[in-house]
């Protein structure tokens, strides 16, 4: 059998045009000029290698690393192949298009950020009142205004400046609750609403449905013993998913590992969850938008590299820029450049090279410096919530450090666990679940009612960190209502009991309403009521400290407790310096994040984005945490084989001619539609001379699919299908042919060096062949005759763990 590059002259893209009548010569125009459309150049020239083309990914299916590699090759020696000036001036642009994508994702975002920003602050306080001619000025920039004009500046009883220019809604302290009610309600209602905008149906991929699936995919070890998995099972219903709701981080987590969300990083979509955001934020729920801009961020990154041909057709370098503007969004949410790269790096990505951490560098620092050009909050300054603590804590302050991390652990594990059963029991209700939005609209009254009582918890969660974090000591605090109550207790000599039940309440009521917020179909972040709940317990402890500042142990239990709920490290230590300005205090919040950490670990092994990825029902591979479950399993790779009858309706028995009928094709293909699973295919096995069946190739779904549906239809409407013969593999043997025959040749979008591992290797190889070569699909053979016995793709292993985590057998 001759091989593919000693015949590859005699081909054309797609099809052969030796030996056919004049009516497949028209065919094979009509082929060309689909393929043309729809496979890059690059693809194109890989139809003569045994790598095979490959068409645009498509819902939920995995990218494939290594061969997006090899594409970016061809395109590095096709485009370096060319001599002369022209040439030579390409491929410095093409040098260079990364590092000009990076500075234009991270000034958009900077954009987008300053707008979002200006507009909550401002529609924030019409809860409260309006500035007097001048309606879209917010509170602070309505009484800078008038100290400017000479008018007199006032202090309310619970320490809010205000001024003549602003003007309350009501002076009745009824009236002015029902109408704060009232307008939180409508905003969070028109949050909702926008989000509900942004529905989608995928692919549904949980692990519930996939063990009732005997299938080449995502299937549980249940299903591969079972005598009934050899059943077929209908298509599984698609998934709704709102693509603008909640922090976005989980589904990007997926896309970078792999996986396809199509249009989760659209257009439509950016404004959607920027403009939600905006309302979401403004109706005071336990939410930030700091998630919701690492979505838009990374929408835009996908926006900008869709315009960059490098990035638009290969998925691998997508998501390297994807990476990259992931940084931004962070940045410019707290004013932390590095703060941003670290999140990236330590909990979104996992592909995370050398290049793509510079160019994640500059985008977040581009980001960062437009922003502050910009100047949203009106200082002038990055720092988000600068403290000037003049005291210095002693080696005795560890031990409540260290308390503080205890504490922030336990909220971090409760939080994860009752979220998640809150999550799966509230939102199973049928009213719930068919009307998303009256759940936010309950969410949001609940919310105000138990917030508008505490003069704390009133403002918006980046408001409360502030206040919380303000050092007495500081002139510039003779406004503040929390200095004002501790500096009275501190003359009296006593304890101001009414305002440590302030602090209590605030404390529990950022527990509870986080605790059933989360997940709701409004875009939102756990980041700032984390900071929230942990900088009100954080103050709570320094009343019963007193011989240094409690502005010192709410900043440190602002990270204790969100890192118990999001587990972050580094990222965080970093990200709370920068946010404050503290470099002296790092040691103290290392300290507590990391027992935070530790404590929170032995209650919930995931943080709260991992189990949102479980609760989604997101396909994920974690390599540690893979490697964790299949541990104690001392399992094989031999547990990953399907099921006989599934290898049956997979497995294509090639015969010597190469070539197969195209009805056996199409019935293969809709066993694998019914499966519903648009990540497997079917693989090409042929006899040896010792009647071993070693296998040739392998070819994927979607690929398999358009060649059958998408490539000259006109000719298998006036032909029967068995009279069309589709090549598979290479060359075709001699054979008496028919000079009417009609003949497909699939050849190139085969895969004819797919990966393979023993049946009996440890299962922790397969796990590590997924997870670090980024591959689709793996064969398996049987040990010492290399005769194939099964094919395993990543939506398996990734049920597979699943299954053992669900049935605690990893633990």
């Amino acid at each position: 059998m001759a091989s593919d590059e000693e015949n590859g002259h005699e081909r054309t893209p797609l099809l052969r045009q030796t030996r056919l009548s004049h009516l497949q010569h028209e065919q094979d125009e009509e082929a060309s000029s689909i393929i043309a459309s729809t496979v890059t150049k690059e693809e194109q020239q890989l139809a003569e290698s045994p790598v095979g083309e490959r068409l645009p990914y498509n819902d939920y299916t995995t990218i494939d690393w290594l061969h997006d590699l090899v594409k970016d090759s061809y395109r590095y020696r096709t485009l370096h192949s060319h001599p002369g000036l022209r040439f030579k001036l390409l491929t410095l642009l093409d040098a260079s298009s990364g590092w000009l994508a990076v500075v234009v994702i991270g000034a958009l975002t900077a954009c987008i950020a300053f707008l979002v920003d200006v507009a909550v602050v401002t529609v924030s306080d019409w809860k409260i009142g309006y500035c007097s001619g001048r309606f879209l000025r917010n509170r602070d920039n309505c009484c800078v205004a008038a100290e400017k004009s000479s008018l007199i500046r006032l202090l309310t009883k619970e320490g809010v400046e205000e001024c003549a220019d602003w003007k309350v809604w009501s002076n009745d302290y009824k009236s002015s609750f029902a109408i704060y009610v009232a307008m939180a309600v409508a905003f969070g209602v028109i949050s909702s609403s926008l989000t509900m905008l942004t529905r989608s149906t995928l692919p549904s991929t949980s692990s519930s449905q996939s063990t009732k699936n005997a299938s080449n995919g995502h299937t549980t070890s249940s299903s591969s013993t079972s005598p009934a998995s050899d059943a077929p099972t209908p298509t599984p219903a698609g998934k709704v998913m709102y693509l603008a709701s909640g922090s976005g981080i989980p589904e990007i987590k997926t896309i970078l590992s792999g996986f396809s969300i199509p249009s989760f990083l659209s257009l439509p979509v950016l404004i959607v969850k920027s403009l939600g955001a905006i309302f979401a934020v403004s109706s005071s729920l336990c939410l930030g938008k700091e998630g919701p801009f690492v979505h838009v961020s990374t929408c835009v990154g996908h926006l900008v590299g869709r315009l960059i041909p490098k990035y638009a057709s290969n998925g691998r370098k997508m998501r390297e820029l994807l990476s990259a503007a992931c940084s931004a969004g962070l940045s410019v949410a707290f004013g932390a450049p590095i703060g941003g790269v670290l999140f990236s790096y330590e909990e979104i990505s996992t592909y995370f090279p050398r290049k793509v951490l510079w160019r994640a560098f500059l985008c977040s620092l581009t980001a960062a410096m437009v922003l502050k050009e910009l100047n949203p909050t009106g200082t002038g300054k990055l720092v988000l919530f600068e403290s000037r603590f003049g005291d210095e804590y002693q080696v005795i302050h560890y031990f409540v450090f260290v308390l503080l991390g205890v504490a922030g652990g336990i909220f971090g594990g409760l939080f994860c666990k009752f979220n998640f059963l809150w999550s799966k029991w509230f939102r199973a209700f049928g009213v719930i679940k068919k009307y998303p939005v009256l759940e936010v609209a309950l969410v949001v009254l609940a919310t105000a009612l138990i917030q508008y009582p505490n003069p704390l918890t009133r403002e918006p969660g980046d408001v409360i960190i502030k206040n919380l974090l303000v050092d007495c000591g500081d002139d510039g605090s003779r406004w503040s209502w929390v200095c004002r109550n501790e500096r009275a207790a501190m003359e009296e000599g006593t304890t101001n009991w009414e305002y440590v039940g302030w602090l209590t309440y605030g404390t529990l009521a950022k527990l509870v309403l986080t605790t059933i917020t989360f997940g709701i179909k409004v875009p939102s972040g756990v980041i700032i009521p984390a900071l929230d709940a942990g900088a009100f317990f954080g103050r709570l402890v320094g009343q019963a400290i007193g011989s240094i500042s409690p502005g010192i142990f709410a900043m440190v239990g602002a990270a204790a407790f969100l890192a118990g709920v999001s587990r972050m490290t580094i990222s965080l230590a970093v990200i709370m310096f920068e946010l404050t300005g503290q470099l002296s205090y790092t040691v103290p919040s290392m300290l507590a994040i990391l027992t935070a950490k530790w404590v929170a670990d032995a209650i919930s092994s995931e943080g709260v984005y991992d189990l949102a990825q479980s609760l989604l029902s997101h396909p994920f591979l974690d390599p540690d945490t893979a490697l964790s479950i299949v541990r104690r399993h001392k399992a094989c790779v031999a547990v990953l084989i399907p099921p006989q009858r599934t290898m049956a309706d997979i497995t294509v028995h090639v015969p010597t001619s190469n070539k197969v009928t195209l009805s056996l094709l199409k019935e293969k293909l809709d066993a694998l539609r019914e499966r519903g699973l648009m990540d497997a295919g079917l693989v090409l096995v042929q006899k040896n001379h010792g009647g071993i069946e070693v296998l040739q190739g392998y070819i994927s779904q979607s690929e398999l699919e358009f060649g059958l549906t998408k490539l000259v239809p006109g000719v298998l409407a006036s032909t029967q299908e068995e009279d069309v013969q589709v090549r598979l593999l290479g060359q075709e043997i001699d054979e008496p042919t028919s000079p009417m025959s009609l003949e497909m040749d699939l050849t190139p979008f085969v895969d004819r060096t797919p990966l393979s591992i023993c049946a009996k290797a440890p299962l922790e190889y397969a796990v590590e062949m997924f997870s670090k070569l980024g591959l689709r699909y793996l064969m398996v053979t049987k040990e010492g005759t290399g005769q194939l016995v099964g094919v395993i793709i990543k939506k398996r292993l990734v049920g597979y763990l699943e299954h053992l985590r669900e049935h605690g057998e990893g633990d």
